[in-house]
């Protein structure tokens, strides 16, 4: 067989054993992450609609889909058991992975309940068109609370801020903010408070009027205050104007400014005037005659008087 031949056979030989070679490899690279990808998948439960503040989860609120373990989110479950009859303490939206942080503990009641914290207390302020701000006092917003009064002992009215920063759980039946941001006209407003402060909520809500004041959600400032009064809204105008007369009137009508009072001067000890003797009585005028050893008298004012009946 001519050589020349055998050689570029044997060429062709070693040149397709490298192709095949070098396609093997491609192959085995494009296959194998596939087979790798679809062994490494992982069960995860998600939000089958919008959850909101308060659902007890049920069978129908979630499904189960397949991720790969890489993106497995922490604190997700890949068990729908895991989750059901569970409280939601924070809005999960649908296609969400629902998290350990999302739910409260079976049994921890429905409703508000579940989203108290331990050694926290829910509060309800009945509120108006006023007090709740025009509406504005929604879920998650954070609120100062004023109280208007009478100190005791003292006429005067107060008004006075109690508690800062704190945190709005619902507007009425409503846990959640109003995504369209219309104001919500609720009756009552219910506020995260410490056990003293809810003693001091309830006593100021009972003693005088309360008034919310809305603030910013990241102003986290505790501000002194030392409340204000009538007399120290209206200055020199809620003193009582001096003297009686002309018609003046007071500018407070009410009584409501407290005024100090003026104190009185100490009697003054008056002695006892003597009582005086009545005068002696008038001596009247007398003519005395004496005639030897006899002696007579005889009174002016009686003769004149004898005299005067003689000649009538």
């Amino acid at each position: 067989m001519d050589r020349r031949f055998l050689t570029v056979l044997g060429v062709s030989l070693v040149f397709a054993l490298v192709v095949s070679s070098i396609f093997y490899q491609m192959t085995s690279r494009a296959n194998g992450p596939k087979k790798q990808e679809v062994s490494d998948l992982r069960d995860m439960v998600i939000a089958a609609r919008p959850l909101p503040v308060g659902l007890t989860v049920k069978t129908a609120d979630v499904k189960v889909i397949k991720v790969p373990v890489q993106a497995f989110p922490k604190g997700a479950f890949s068990k729908p058991e895991d989750v059901l009859d569970r409280p939601v303490v924070a809005s999960i939206l649908a296609e969400e992975p629902i998290s350990e942080g999302r739910l409260a503990q079976r049994g921890s009641g429905v409703g508000l309940a579940p989203i108290i914290p331990v050694g926290m207390r829910a509060v309800t302020v009945r509120v108006n068109d006023v007090v709740g701000v025009a509406g504005y006092v929604l879920p998650g917003m954070r609120v100062d609370v004023l109280i208007t009064g009478h100190p005791p002992g003292n006429q005067t009215t107060v008004t006075k801020t109690v508690l800062q920063n704190i945190l709005v759980l619902s507007s009425g039946q409503m846990m959640q903010t109003d995504q369209t941001g219309k104001p919500v006209d609720a009756p009552n407003v219910t506020v995260l408070v410490t056990p003293q402060q809810a003693e001091l909520l309830t006593l100021a809500g009972n003693e005088g009027r309360i008034q919310l004041v809305l603030r910013n959600g990241g102003d986290q400032n505790i501000e002194k205050t030392e409340g204000l009064s009538l007399s120290s809204l209206y200055g020199s105008h809620s003193r009582m104007l001096a003297g009686g007369g002309g018609g003046q009137q007071s500018d407070d009508p009410d009584g409501l400014v407290q005024r100090p009072r003026r104190a009185r001067p100490a009697p003054v000890a008056v002695a006892a005037a003597p009582v005086a003797a009545p005068p002696p009585a008038p001596v009247p005028d007398q003519i005395i005659t004496i005639r030897g050893i006899d002696k007579k008298v005889e009174n002016v004012s009686s003769k004149k008087s004898s005299e005067d009946a003689g000649r009538n």
